[in-house]
């Protein structure tokens, strides 16, 4: 009987971390989420600001459709997959703007790098709430979608036409991913 006792006390015990330490994890969601949400938004309208308008995206839209079912099914999925996908979503915006040549663009690299750190720390704060026990495989399609992005900037001779569809299409996918983040955590 003791032993089942004592048993019983650790699960507890465990069940009682794993819960504070989740709990604690996601702090971040209700602190910090949004002050990184608008910086990010924040920094792409300013380098809006600094860049040329274009007059027809349907040459871009046409090349390069996202995917709309893979926002569909993140819908649908529990808050840490959710998660899982904004995560994903914010690396392969940084992957985007991280490499490519920018010459053309009138936006200063400042405000890239600016731009850049902001979601990294908005991805890193993300992963924070996810369990360190959850290791799925990124998304195949989000990630070929980011890839399809790239090569389009290049065939486009990385204009700066190219560069504000790119920073249009980018910001609908942080007001577009925004949904996807959970606002209360337990």
């Amino acid at each position: 009987f003791l032993t089942r006792v004592i048993l019983m006390f650790r699960i507890l015990l465990v069940c009682a971390l794993v819960g504070a330490g989740s709990a604690l994890s996601c702090r971040w969601m209700e602190r910090k989420y949004q002050e990184y949400r608008d910086s990010s938004l924040a920094q792409l309208n300013a380098m809006a600001n600094n860049t040329i308008s274009i007059n027809s995206t349907e040459d871009y839209e046409d090349a390069v459709t996202f995917p709309n079912e893979l926002y569909n099914q993140a819908s649908k999925a529990v808050a840490e997959e959710r998660l899982r996908f904004v995560v994903q979503l914010l690396e392969e915006i940084f992957a985007l703007f991280d490499g490519e040549d920018q010459t053309f663009v009138s936006w200063q690299e400042m405000a890239v790098d600016d731009f850049l750190n902001v979601i990294t720390q908005q991805a890193d704060g993300l992963r924070s709430c996810i369990s360190s026990q959850s290791h799925k495989k990124k998304n195949k399609k989000l990630n070929l979608y980011f890839k399809r992005l790239t090569t389009h900037v290049e065939q486009m001779g990385h204009s700066a036409e190219a560069w504000e569809w790119i920073r249009k299409e980018v910001k609908l996918h942080l007001l577009r991913s925004d949904m996807l983040v959970p606002r209360k955590t337990n």
